[in-house]
């Protein structure tokens, strides 16, 4: 495993395609014959524990949370960058759902604002409302843990963001 994927208990951490988590506990099992090291995750969003293995660690995609000035960076792309998308749903669906595994701040919130951009044209599949609601909620709970504020502020600068760019998050599901 890669030095810098090295997380220790009480460390919050992004599991893509899920956001932000805590490190709850660190522990080894025994499994076919060879012990394997263990991340135990709570999920803020839902509350659940994931067991993560050390070994998997690098394929998932599991990393810090994103930097301050990272998160400047995404807040302007929200505010004024351009989004490219496919016009089929199959297409989008499916490049949506690799840039929510790829697990980046800044991947997550090209789907959210391509699904919002999308949105303005016609209305979204039930698939894509649930990805929209995904990508809000994991960009603001990397938002308020990154600068440390409550959710409730970090929406609001997501929405500010959104607003100029004359888009608007619909109300989570």
């Amino acid at each position: 495993m890669h030095p810098s994927l090295t997380f220790h208990v009480g460390e919050k951490v992004v599991y893509p395609n899920h956001g932000v988590a805590t490190i709850e506990n660190i522990s080894s099992r025994a499994f076919a014959g060879h012990f394997e090291r263990f991340y135990l995750l709570r999920l803020t969003y839902t509350s659940m524990t994931v067991m993560v293995p050390f070994s998997h660690v690098e394929d998932l995609r599991l990393r810090k949370v994103t930097r301050n000035t990272e998160v400047s960076r995404v807040i302007s792309f929200l505010s004024e960058g351009r989004c490219r998308r496919r016009q089929d749903w199959k297409d989008r669906f499916k490049e949506n759902s690799e840039k929510m595994q790829n697990g980046s701040l800044l991947a997550v919130a090209e789907v959210m604002k391509g699904l919002l951009l999308l949105q303005l044209e016609k209305p979204l599949s039930f698939r894509e409302k649930k990805m929209l609601d995904r990508a809000r909620h994991m960009v603001i709970t990397e938002l308020s843990t990154s600068r440390g504020l409550p959710e409730t502020e970090a929406a609001q600068i997501l929405d500010q963001a959104l607003a100029k760019a004359r888009l608007h998050l619909p109300e989570p599901l």
